[in-house]
């Protein structure tokens, strides 16, 4: 068994001991809190109490922003592996600082956890499997800056040389039906701005971003993914390229959901296929879990196998480090209105 500490305790924090309960080899076993409270998890007033006491494997941070750096610099510090939630700092200025006191330690993983969600899991395998040949750009419509960088580095597979980003912002009225605290029921027109941004990473390879606020919630704005390759492209949830001479095929990338009608295995995510080609395969059956929970089960064993040596660095801050640089850098030129490249801080 495999044991962790949570430091925090939100929401972000509660869904990484919720998650655990429902795992095989990975158990939480307190979380760090700076007032006591009653959770469903042993509480500790320090790391140092909590490291004496509870001797977690590694940390899971939880924290805002701000405090991200310091928690992280101190777990590394003690020697202990660390999953830190995004970002791992909150600016160039702390991704530099944090770089240079824990970079080299290679104790520092990054809690970015979108490609592990099921339906983008599957993407991702059917890009690898080269089912569009050579991948050379990704556009994504779904999530805010690092997150949605995450999913285009992945998905074309860019690394962490710099990037020129340019990007523009506009308002327009939107009705809000959803937040992350449920209906809102107002149907009042409000400001939305939305942020569209062009990811130039050299090589042949680029992407697009477009975020319009709250669309994580708002559910009047489709979620778009497009991935383009050198023999066909991936759009949503269907594939278009071309299999032999003079024929194009398109085929849905199709998942199958136990509970529905007659299916009396009760209602879970069971497989995400292409034509005959399984992309995914649920880790959890019968769990009954969201396919948040499931990434992020994924992301905690991951973790686990990575400090017990059995399996690679789930996602190294180099990787979350660059992420947020770009999303910084989308920013900034969406607020200039001038071409940014990103710096180098490894």
């Amino acid at each position: 068994m495999t044991t962790f500490a949570v430091v925090g305790a939100a929401w972000r924090a509660e869904m990484f001991w919720r998650v655990a309960a429902g795992l095989d080899d990975v158990r939480c076993v307190g979380a760090i809190v700076r007032t006591p409270r009653d959770l469903p998890v042993p509480t500790y007033g320090s790391l140092a109490e909590c490291v004496e006491q509870a001797r977690p494997d590694f940390v899971v941070t939880a924290v805002p922003w701000a405090v991200n750096p310091g928690v992280i610099t101190e777990a590394a510090e003690r020697g202990l592996p660390v999953l830190a939630e995004t970002p791992p700092a909150p600016d160039e200025a702390g991704l530099r600082a944090l770089w240079s006191a824990v970079g080299a330690s290679g104790l520092v993983q990054v809690a970015e956890q979108y490609l592990l969600v099921p339906a983008h899991a599957a993407r991702l395998a059917a890009v690898r499997a080269g089912v569009i040949g050579t991948p050379t750009q990704a556009q994504v419509s779904s999530t805010h800056t690092y997150h949605a960088v995450s999913m285009i580095r992945g998905l074309i597979g860019a690394g962490r040389g710099p990037v020129t980003v340019r990007a523009t912002r506009t308002t327009a009225p939107l009705v809000d039906p959803l937040t992350r605290d449920g209906w809102t029921d107002d149907p009042a027109e409000k400001p939305a701005v939305t942020t569209i941004a062009t990811l130039d990473f050299g090589g042949g390879l680029s992407g697009l971003y477009d975020f319009t606020d709250n669309q994580w919630h708002n559910q009047l704005r489709f979620r778009r993914l497009l991935v383009r390759g050198s023999h066909g492209e991936l759009r949503d949830d269907e594939v278009v390229r071309l299999t032999a001479p003079r024929t194009i095929v398109r085929t849905p990338l199709v998942r199958r959901q136990t509970g529905y009608d007659l299916d009396l295995d009760g209602f879970d995510t069971d497989t995400i296929t292409l034509g005959d080609q399984v992309l995914f395969r649920n880790p959890y059956p019968g769990r009954r879990w969201s396919d948040e929970e499931i990434a992020i089960g994924t992301l905690l064993d991951a973790t686990a196998a990575w400090v017990r040596g059995d399996g690679p660095a789930p996602y190294p801050l180099a990787e979350g480090a660059q992420d947020h640089l770009i999303g910084l850098a989308i920013d900034r030129a969406a607020e200039t209105g001038e071409a940014v490249t990103t710096p180098s801080i490894f």
